[in-house]
């Protein structure tokens, strides 16, 4: 996975409330995953991940606007020392339920930058399939019931068309509008 969108940075420690809310609601949805998963691995209870998750997000909105991004660091990495440092605080004010996981795991979890862990692979698609809801009105149904199948179930083109009814010189150009589309909205994250 590449480095963190250095614009959406940029939009959220120059946050103002009437302008930048989609900027914001754009980094809730791409790293409340990420955090979730980190939470996760610490051995939490999904709903205590989940809280955890609110958290560090409440915190990371608070440290925005005196965020100084050096694009040399790894934001990922720092995020990833946020929510470890808020499991830990929150570890100690209450007691979280844990499944079979000690503070020893945290050491354990994944480097943030090893670029081809199974995880950053699920991230992306994660964040494609993301993407890809956020376009489904532009294209008629039995479109995006092809580009489905081609896009996110690797389907060869010829099956998804036989599959659908669509022609498959037309799923070819559908797909390419939205690969287009798709870079436009994670050309910043992917």
């Amino acid at each position: 996975m590449t480095t963190t969108s250095e614009s959406l940075l940029f939009q959220l420690t120059n946050f103002d409330h009437s302008s930048n809310q989609k900027s914001w609601e754009k980094f809730v949805s791409i790293y409340t995953p990420l955090i979730f998963y980190w939470a996760r691995k610490t051995g939490l209870k999904p709903n205590d991940a989940a809280d955890l998750v609110q958290d560090v997000l409440t915190r990371v909105f608070q440290k925005l606007p005196e965020l100084q991004y050096d694009p040399a660091k790894s934001f990922r990495g720092w995020l990833r020392t946020v929510t470890i440092n808020r499991y830990r605080e929150l570890r100690r004010l209450k007691s979280f339920q844990i499944e079979t996981a000690s503070d020893s795991l945290l050491e354990k979890l994944a480097p943030v930058e090893l670029a081809e862990s199974t995880w950053d692979i699920d991230y992306a698609k994660l964040l494609v399939a993301q993407a890809m809801e956020r376009m489904k009105d532009e294209f008629s149904e039995a479109m995006w019931r092809a580009l489905e199948r081609v896009m996110l179930k690797n389907e060869p083109v010829a099956e998804a068309a036989a599959a659908t009814g669509v022609n498959h010189w037309t799923i070819y150009s559908a797909r390419s509008r939205l690969m287009k589309r798709l870079r436009e909205e994670l050309e910043d994250v992917l």
